[in-house]
C-alpha cells in the first residue's frame, strides 16, 4: 500500500508531512518503505493491500515536544516491549488496540523495534460546538495540574473538588479528566465527554481500575493514565500504540512511593532536567525540522532507562 492510498482512504491527515528519504535497507528490501520521520518513531507503508503500517521505534528522545539531538541507546526496544505489554493487558481485558499480533519477522535485527500498527483515525466529535480530537485521561491521585488548579480555586473539568485537598491526595475511585488533543490541550467537561461516549470511558474506566491494581500488586504505583482512542476502518474505536506505557502514564515504583519520593520512572526524569536547563527558553529560536542539540549526563541517561527497565520487569505480561 502506498502513502497515496493511505490518504485516499482518509486515514491519514493531508496536514501531516510525509518524507522521501529511505528508511532501514532491511525493511525497504522487505517493500516497507518509510513515509514518516517523527520525534520518537518512524512509520513505513507494508507490502501488499491491508492497511496497516509499520512503527519502529528509535532511540531519539523528545521533551515537551521539543525534538532533541538526543539518544539515548536501548530506550526504543523497552519502550516497545512495554507498549507491548500493555497492549496485551487491554487485550485480555476486552479492549481493541490499533497493535496487530502479527509483526515482522523475528530473524530480523530491527525485530525489537517495530509493532504493525491497524491503520485508524482519531476519534472526533463535536463539543461546544466545536469538532475537536481527545485525550481520555483518568487519574488516582491529585498533583500537578489539577493540584494547582484546585489551589487557585478553578474547576477545569467541571468536578466540583474541593480546594481543601492535599497534593497527592488518593481519590476513592478515578476522577476523569478529559483534554482535547491538539497544539494545546484544553480542559474538556468531564460529564459532557462521559455523555458523548458512555460505552468508551466506562470500559477504560475499568481498564484504569483494573491496571492499577495489577500494577500496585507488582510493586508499580499508577498516579495516572491517558488513552488516545481512534477509529479503524470498520468503524470501531480502538486504542492508539501508547497503552499503558510511561510515554502515557506516570509509574512510580512503590518502595518510592511510600518513601514520599514521588519521581515518575519515565519521561519525567528527562523532564526536569529539561527545566533546569531552559530547555523550553532554548527551543523557541528552532527553525522546523530543526532539533535542539543538548547534552545529558549518563548518570540521566542511566536512570531513564533503569526506570524502563523497571517497568518491563515488573509489568510485562
Amino acid at each position: 500500500m502506498k502513502i497515496s492510498d493511505i490518504v485516499e482512504l482518509g486515514l491519514w491527515p493531508k496536514s501531516k508531512k510525509t518524507t522521501s528519504q529511505k528508511g532501514i535497507s532491511e525493511l525497504e528490501e522487505l517493500g516497507y518503505n518509510l513515509f514518516y520521520i517523527g520525534k520518537n518513531a518512524d512509520l513505513y507503508t507494508c507490502p501488499g493491500e491491508e492497511a496497516k503500517v509499520l512503527l519502529v521505534r528509535t532511540d531519539r528522545c523528545s521533551v515537551f515536544d521539543i525534538p532533541l539531538n538526543l539518544e539515548i541507546e536501548g530506550k526504543g526496544i523497552l519502550q516497545t516491549a512495554i507498549s507491548n505489554s500493555g497492549a496485551k493487558f487491554a487485550k485480555e481485558s476486552g479492549i481493541r488496540t490499533a497493535i496487530l499480533s502479527q509483526n515482522v519477522d523475528e530473524k530480523l535485527k530491527i525485530y525489537p523495534r517495530c509493532q504493525l500498527m491497524e491503520l485508524c483515525k482519531p476519534l472526533e466529535a463535536e463539543i461546544d460546538g466545536d469538532i475537536v480530537q481527545f485525550e481520555l485521561i483518568f487519574r488516582n491521585y491529585l498533583t500537578g495540574s489539577l493540584f494547582e488548579a484546585c489551589q487557585n480555586g478553578k474547576d477545569p473539568y467541571g468536578l466540583e473538588l474541593s480546594s481543601n485537598l492535599s497534593q497527592w491526595h488518593k481519590f476513592e475511585t478515578p476522577i476523569f479528566t478529559p483534554t482535547t488533543k491538539g497544539l494545546k490541550d484544553e480542559p474538556l467537561n468531564s460529564a459532557k465527554v462521559r455523555e458523548t461516549f458512555p460505552e468508551i470511558v466506562s470500559s477504560l474506566e475499568k481498564l484504569f481500575k483494573d491496571f492499577t491494581k495489577y500494577a500496585h500488586d507488582n510493586g508499580i504505583v499508577v498516579v495516572d493514565t491517558k488513552f488516545e482512542i481512534f477509529v479503524n476502518s470498520k468503524g470501531e474505536w480502538v486504542l492508539g500504540d501508547e497503552v499503558l506505557t510511561p510515554e502515557s502514564s506516570r509509574f512510580i515504583s512503590l518502595e518510592n512511593f511510600e518513601a514520599g519520593n514521588y519521581i515518575s520512572m519515565d519521561k519525567q526524569i528527562l523532564r526536569n532536567f529539561a527545566k533546569k536547563n531552559s530547555w523550553k527558553e532554548k527551543a523557541k529560536d528552532l527553525k522546523p525540522g530543526q532539533k535542539l542539540d543538548v547534552e545529558v549526563p549518563a548518570s540521566i541517561k542511566d536512570e531513564i532507562l533503569n526506570g524502563y527497565s523497571t517497568i518491563k520487569e515488573r509489568l510485562s505480561k
